[in-house]
C-alpha cells in the first residue's frame, strides 16, 4: 500500500511539473518597423492573440530579421550607412530584447539569414549584385565581412539546405538561382556545377524555401506572383525545376511587373510578390502580393512537390513580411503601407485563413518573426 501510495504520489508529483513547466512555454513575435527604426516585440497567447510588448530601437530602415538556431539571438539589418547588423539577446521567459553589439554588413541587405550551426550569418544585397558571409561568435556578436562574393543582377535572399551543406540565391535580375556548396565548419562558399539554375525570362526569382523533408525548394517569383517547385539532388545540391503554380486568382486583373525601381512605368496593375512560407508539416504554402495586398494559399502534394492554388484572402496593405507559428495554427502579417498587423488561424484540414484580429504596429512594417520557447 505505501508503495502504491508513493507511485500515485510521484505521477501526481511529475503531472504538476508537467504542467508548471508548460506554463512557462511562450511564443513571441517580432516585427521590423523600417520607417520608425524598431522592432516591435509581441507575446503570441495560446488562445491565438497578440499581447503588445516594448518597441526596440535599432536604426532606420530596419527590415530583414533572423534568428540563431538556439532561440538565443535575434540579428536586425540596418539597411542605411554604414550597413549594420544588431545583435539582440532574446530573453526567454518574457521574450525581451536587449543589444548586445553591431557589426558591419558588407551592403545593403533585403535578406539575411543565419546557418544551421548559428556561427554565420549570409545576407544577399539587391542593390549590391553580391551575397557575403560574416562569423558569429558564441555570445552572439557578429564579424566583419568574411567571404563577398558578386553574383549577378539583384540578388535577393539566401538560405541553406535543411542539411547545412548548400546554400541558394535567388537573382531577380537575371532570373537566375545561384547554387554554392556550404562549409559549415569555415562559413565558406564555393560555387557548384553548375553555378546556376536559369529560370523562366521576366519570372524574377525572389524568395526560396525548402520542404521540412528536404526534396523540394519552393521558389516565389516577384514579377508573376508564381510559385515554382524544385527537386533537390540530396548528394549534389543541385536543383531542378519540377513545375509552378500561381498564388493569385485565375480573374486576377494583374499583369506581370518589371524589376524595382521601374522610372516611367504604371506599376498600378503590376504584379509584386513579396514572400512566402510552408505551414511546419509541409501541407500548405502560403504567398503574399503587395499590389493587390493578398495572401494566396496552396496546396502541397509532399510526395511530387505539386502545388494546387485553393484561395486568396485580402490582407494588410503593400504585403512584406509574414510567418507562421511552430504550431502551423497562426500566420501573422504586417504591411508595409498599413499601422497594424493581422493575426489569422489556420484551417489545419483545408488552408483556410480567418482573420482574428488587428493589432497595431509601426510604420513600414515589413518583416515578422516568431520564436517559440518550450
Amino acid at each position: 500500500m505505501r508503495f502504491l501510495h508513493a507511485l500515485i504520489g510521484g505521477i501526481i508529483l511529475t503531472t504538476s511539473m508537467s504542467i508548471a513547466g508548460g506554463a512557462h512555454a511562450a511564443t513571441f513575435v517580432y516585427v521590423s518597423n523600417a520607417e520608425d527604426g524598431d522592432i516591435g516585440t509581441y507575446t503570441l497567447l495560446p488562445d491565438g492573440t497578440l499581447r503588445p510588448g516594448a518597441k526596440i530601437e535599432a536604426g532606420k530602415p530596419v527590415m530583414p530579421l533572423s534568428v540563431s538556431p538556439d532561440r538565443r539571438f535575434l540579428f536586425a539589418a540596418v539597411r542605411s550607412k554604414p550597413f549594420t547588423v544588431i545583435t539582440f539577446a532574446v530573453d526567454p521567459k518574457s521574450g525581451a530584447l536587449s543589444r548586445r553589439s553591431s557589426a558591419a554588413l558588407a551592403e545593403s541587405f533585403p535578406y539575411i539569414r543565419v546557418d544551421k550551426t548559428g556561427r554565420f550569418l549570409l545576407g544577399a544585397s539587391y542593390g549590391g549584385n553580391l551575397i557575403s558571409v560574416n562569423a558569429i561568435g558564441k555570445d552572439g556578436a557578429v564579424s566583419d565581412p568574411k567571404q563577398v562574393i558578386p553574383t549577378a543582377r539583384n540578388a535577393h535572399s539566401i538560405i541553406t539546405d535543411n542539411t547545412n551543406r548548400f546554400v541558394f540565391v535567388p537573382h531577380l535580375g537575371t532570373d537566375q538561382i545561384f547554387q554554392f556548396r556550404f562549409d559549415a565548419r569555415t562559413g565558406r562558399l564555393t560555387a557548384n556545377t553548375p553555378p546556376v539554375v536559369q529560370m523562366k525570362a521576366g519570372s524574377g526569382p525572389r524568395h526560396i524555401i525548402m520542404s521540412p523533408d528536404n526534396r523540394f525548394a519552393y521558389l516565389l517569383n516577384e514579377l508573376t506572383a508564381t510559385v515554382t517547385t524544385l527537386s533537390l539532388d540530396a548528394k549534389t545540391g543541385l536543383l531542378t525545376e519540377v513545375g509552378s503554380a500561381s498564388a493569385l486568382p485565375s480573374d486576377t486583373r494583374l499583369v506581370p511587373g518589371a524589376p524595382r525601381p521601374s522610372p516611367g512605368r504604371n506599376v498600378d496593375s503590376d504584379v509584386w510578390a513579396s514572400d512566402l512560407h510552408l505551414t511546419p508539416d509541409g501541407k500548405f504554402l502560403y504567398a503574399a502580393e503587395r499590389t493587390s495586398s493578398s495572401i494566396g494559399a496552396l496546396a502541397v502534394d509532399r510526395a511530387t512537390g505539386k502545388l494546387t492554388y485553393l484561395s486568396s484572402t485580402p490582407t494588410e496593405s503593400q504585403p512584406r513580411g509574414f510567418a507562421i507559428d511552430p504550431t502551423g495554427r497562426t500566420l501573422i502579417v504586417s504591411g508595409e503601407k498599413s499601422e497594424t498587423i493581422s493575426v489569422y488561424a489556420i484551417d489545419p484540414a483545408t488552408g483556410a485563413l480567418a482573420l482574428r484580429e488587428k493589432y497595431p504596429t509601426g510604420k513600414g512594417s515589413n518583416w515578422v518573426e516568431i520564436v517559440s520557447f518550450d
